[in-house]
């Protein structure tokens, strides 16, 4: 459904954007769902366009019911994924001959963050549930700019920049769930998970190399602290008819507006790389989604094959060269089917095809093509035997 769940509310499936829905898991299943995506994207800009393909693992979770009226969950997503490689070669001027010289900037980045989380979702009354996931975020990445020019008397400078991360993040959830008649029911749902700082100290070397000597000058800097997270907020429904539609809707802020971030600049022969403010602009989200299902727990197997729908447009929050960074919007559509055998006829095989589309005057245009596959185990391991 496009990323939808603030609402989301399911016994046999792991909704871990918001923690509250943890309570709602059987209390006699163990529900087990890791998913993997593979995807292409065409990038466009001056009528020049390229294609990247790659695959990502998506996230493994599990969720059991540790107590009555008490789920909790485990385990491991991305947080952030870094990779890219190109290049600019551009005119810096000419010599005595009148001949170009061209200088080329390459630039690449790599690595990324990994979370792992722990969370506990509680229904102290009927109808009401909170929760909350505990993560531990890890990881590093790296970025540079390689220069290089065509004349050889010409030095070159080279900036790598790169940055460790070890720190915590923190995700509280609500929903309430309000029976609207014997058919209808309206869950309600928030999360919150508070921005702070990741106590991260990232390094930019600069080389400056002298083609000609080869002998190189480099000098190192750190920006203390340079690095954060924003405090982020979501509030979401989610409607139920029958066990067998349901429809829901997000609203996401990212505020990324308040967050600082490490900027190497020039100062006269000098540098610096300090923690730099309004550097980005908060972020919002919306996102609509739904599902069908006529009967989950039907012994027809087409009866049980779930269709899912979702879209969802997102601001900016890059500034780039002082101009507004690329919006986004993207669509989804798939399947949840279901696995029947003689040993299991509970687990879901999920497969969906997903269009992301980042754009703004003036940039590279990205168009994204996805495909999402997840299979989602329900295993009865809580069961009791009964004999007659």
């Amino acid at each position: 459904m496009n990323g939808l769940g603030v609402g989301f509310r399911m016994h046999n499936q792991v909704n871990y954007l918001n923690p509250a829905s943890y309570s709602a898991i059987d209390s006699a299943t163990f529900i087990f769902d890791a998913g993997f995506s593979l995807q292409m994207t065409n990038f466009s800009e001056e009528g020049v366009k390229k294609n990247a393909n790659n695959a990502d693992f998506e996230y493994a979770v599990a969720g059991f019911r540790l107590a009555r009226h008490l789920g909790i969950s485990l385990g491991i997503i991305p947080f952030t994924n870094v990779g890219y490689d190109y290049s600019r070669t551009f005119n810096v001027g000419s010599d005595k001959y009148d001949d170009v010289t061209t200088a080329t900037n390459i630039y690449s980045g790599s690595g990324g963050l990994h979370e792992t989380y722990l969370g506990l979702g509680f229904e102290p009354f009927k109808g009401f549930s909170i929760g909350f996931n505990a993560a531990y975020i890890w990881g590093n990445i790296t970025h540079s700019v390689v220069n290089s020019y065509s004349e050889s008397t010409v030095n070159t400078v080279s900036k790598y920049y790169t940055s460790n991360i070890n720190n915590y993040r923190l995700t509280f959830g609500a929903q309430y769930t309000a029976q609207m008649s014997r058919r209808n029911a309206i869950t309600v749902g928030a999360t919150f998970s508070p921005g702070h700082k990741l106590g991260s100290d990232p390094t930019c070397l600069v080389i400056n190399r002298n083609s000609q000597t080869g002998v190189a000058d480099t000098a190192r800097y750190v920006a203390c602290n340079a690095y954060e997270l924003p405090t982020e907020i979501s509030a979401g429904f989610m409607w139920n008819y029958a066990g067998k539609l349901r429809f829901g809707a997000d609203y996401n802020l990212q505020k990324w507006g308040a967050v600082v971030t490490p900027v190497y600049a020039e100062t006269g022969n000098d540098g610096s790389y300090t923690a730099t403010e309004n550097m980005f602009s908060d972020r919002h989200k919306v996102t609509l989604g739904g599902e069908y299902v006529n009967d989950e727990r039907s012994r027809n197997f087409f009866q049980r094959i779930r269709y899912r729908v979702g879209a969802s447009y997102a601001t900016d929050y890059l500034k780039i060269n002082g101009k507004n960074g690329p919006k986004e919007l993207s669509v989804s559509a798939g399947f949840g089917i279901p696995i029947v055998n003689g040993y299991n006829n509970r687990s879901i095989l999920n497969i969906s095809g997903q269009w992301v589309r980042n754009s703004a005057s003036g940039l590279i245009r990205e168009n994204t093509f996805r495909i999402n596959v997840g299979l989602t185990f329900n295993e009865e391991w809580f069961s009791k035997w009964k004999m007659q």
